[in-house]
């Protein structure tokens, strides 16, 4: 199969343009053609690829040598899009939805099938969000209907062990164990007024906020802290990105919330890394609006990282590997970035550190009463 000739110079330009991942099969299962996209999103080049058998390019992956053999025989087009994980040789397995299409000639002779790959990670990504709204959002009703039922008695156990504590001002012996108990209620209300935050938030105050000054300030903040000790900030804020529309209290408790968690995971003579930059690739789509492109805050660090199964369970409520959290804050941090249309992302490599990617939509249309 040859795609040189004169007449199939605009298809090659068109392959060569398009963002999808192209790759052509001959009918000896040699790969014959395998477009720009194909190679960023397989990592493999057109030298390494070109001529090869498919069954050992894709060794291993029988879902999609499934889909390839399928076309292949029955000449008929298949697809997968929710199970096919991509193996790359340089980088990690990827969610991708494929096609697979035959490819006849113009006397109708089946040659060969395309393969088509789309990065499907972003699906992914939006689908565990909403599989954490979900999850949230039942959160919620347990907590709003507890939250009453323990809150009475919770006060009434503090206001005896406050009683106690003024009859037994001369028994240090026992002193102690009513600070315990009025320490421990406490505790527990701050928990239970985390999820009613979380169940029936303040209404939005929305102004202008501008992101790198809300950062600056709280990084300033944290070096003063002694867990700060010997750790350094590098600040790569692009001082051209305008200030975005949404609520500066909540966003400030949400930065804070993600960099102070940096900051813990890091070493003494480790870096916490803050950039912002336009996502000009994805953009916030709604009816009758035009798109909105996102500011992308990641947060870094080079501390311990997180192991793939603990990353699976970070968004979990009450989940928390810290001896004195009560596992809520990332919770509340991914309801602050939901109520404001962005999206939430942690990549992790355990022993070399964390990457946290915050989207907020670009918005500049600031509304003057409250959301």
């Amino acid at each position: 199969m040859s795609l040189t000739t004169p007449s199939d110079r605009l298809a090659q330009n068109v392959l060569a343009s398009t963002t999808e991942a192209i790759i052509v099969i001959n009918q000896d299962y040699s790969i014959a053609l395998l477009n720009p996209a194909a190679q960023n999103l397989t990592g493999m080049s057109a030298r390494q690829a070109m001529n090869q058998n498919i069954n050992a390019i894709f060794s291993g992956q029988d879902g999609l040598l499934y889909l390839i053999n399928t076309a292949m025989e029955e000449g008929r087009s298949i697809s997968d899009r929710e199970t096919i994980q991509l193996r790359r040789p340089t980088a990690e397995d990827l969610p991708v939805s494929a096609t697979v299409s035959p490819l006849f000639t113009d006397t109708g002779q089946q040659e060969g099938v395309i393969l088509s790959l789309h990065d499907a990670s972003h699906v992914r990504q939006l689908e565990q969000d909403i599989q954490r709204a979900d999850r949230l959002a039942m959160l919620g009703t347990l907590a709003a209907g507890l939250a009453h039922e323990i809150k009475n008695p919770l006060g009434g156990i503090k206001g005896s062990a406050q009683l106690l504590t003024m009859e037994l001002e001369n028994r240090d012996d026992l002193l102690e164990y009513t600070q315990i108990m009025i320490k421990e209620t406490d505790r527990i209300n701050e928990i239970i007024e985390e999820l009613m935050n979380l169940t029936t938030p303040r209404s939005q105050v929305l102004s202008e906020v501008n992101l790198s000054k809300v950062i600056r300030e709280i990084v300033l903040l944290q070096q003063q802290s002694e867990i700060c000790v010997n750790k350094t900030f590098d600040l790569q804020l692009d001082p051209t990105i305008p200030p975005i529309t949404g609520d500066q209290t909540l966003l400030t408790r949400l930065f804070l919330n993600i960099i102070k968690n940096a900051v813990e995971a890091t070493a003494a003579g480790g870096t916490i890394t803050i950039s912002t930059r336009i996502d000009t690739q994805h953009h916030l789509t709604r009816p009758g609006q035009h798109p909105v492109p996102f500011v992308v805050v990641k947060i870094t660090d080079n501390g311990c990282g997180i192991s793939k199964t603990m990353l699976k369970k970070i968004f979990t409520p009450f989940y928390t590997t810290k001896s004195t959290g009560s596992g809520l804050g990332l919770v509340i941090s991914q309801k602050i970035v939901s109520d404001h249309d962005g999206l939430l992302h942690f990549n992790s490599i355990e022993g070399e550190g964390t990457c946290c990617s915050i989207f907020l939509p670009f918005k500049r249309d600031l509304i003057n009463h409250n959301s």
